[in-house]
């Protein structure tokens, strides 16, 4: 098994017993969650400011946007002969896609219903959908382009920046605009991570199954 194969099975422990124990209603993580979004609720209430800021962000990295941007970014790798990179992104992006729902359909967990709320979301929240299509998009920036940069370069350390941004304030919009609690949003980065490092697996062991 290669390091990212186990990679990918050892993301899934901790998204599977998340999963577990937001099904079971666990009352730590319940209570945990509850406090988390009630004090971010407070802070948005009091700061318009930053709710236009989180849904400007929000709205820019929703997954339709990550997904029309891989789209071209499919195109463009196509038409650079890296095929396999290619078909790595769309496998990536349409299997993580296809999960979330799912997920949403099999746990049913409820969005927070708050007082005032600054924002409005439709559907279930168990992962959290911009989580998950954040990770993915992080991830397919790395693997794509981390190795056209050089060794401790800017381009480098810009890469990794964009990617982190992209997952980590995403995920934490959500739950800023009382639409996700963090648990959806922690088991969206997991199963993104999961799937990523999964479909990397899969995809550069084929040609090696197919030659053997």
């Amino acid at each position: 098994m290669s390091a990212r194969t186990t990679s990918g099975v050892l993301l899934l422990v901790p998204f599977t017993l998340l999963t577990t124990l937001v099904a079971g209603d666990w009352s730590p993580l319940r209570r945990l969650d509850v406090a988390v979004t009630a004090h971010l609720h407070g802070y948005a209430l009091d700061h318009p400011s930053w709710v236009w800021v989180m849904s400007g962000w929000t709205d820019i990295f929703a997954p339709m946007p990550l997904r029309a941007a891989a789209l071209a970014l499919v195109i463009w790798l196509a038409h650079s002969d890296a095929r396999r990179l290619a078909t790595w992104v769309t496998t990536t992006m349409v299997l993580g896609g296809l999960l979330g729902p799912l997920l949403k359909l099999l746990v049913g967990r409820d969005r927070p219903d708050l007082p005032d709320p600054v924002a409005q979301a439709p559907g279930l929240a168990f992962p959290s959908g911009h989580a998950l299509n954040a990770a993915l998009a992080a991830g397919v920036l790395v693997v794509v382009f981390l190795p056209r940069t050089r060794a401790r370069s800017a381009a480098r350390a810009a890469v990794w920046s964009g990617a982190l941004l992209i997952a980590v304030v995403t995920g934490f919009s959500r739950v800023a605009l009382g639409v996700h609690w963090t648990s959806d949003v922690l088991a969206g980065w997991l199963l993104g991570a999961a799937v990523v490092a999964a479909t990397y697996a899969a995809v550069n062991f084929w040609p090696r199954v197919r030659a053997g």
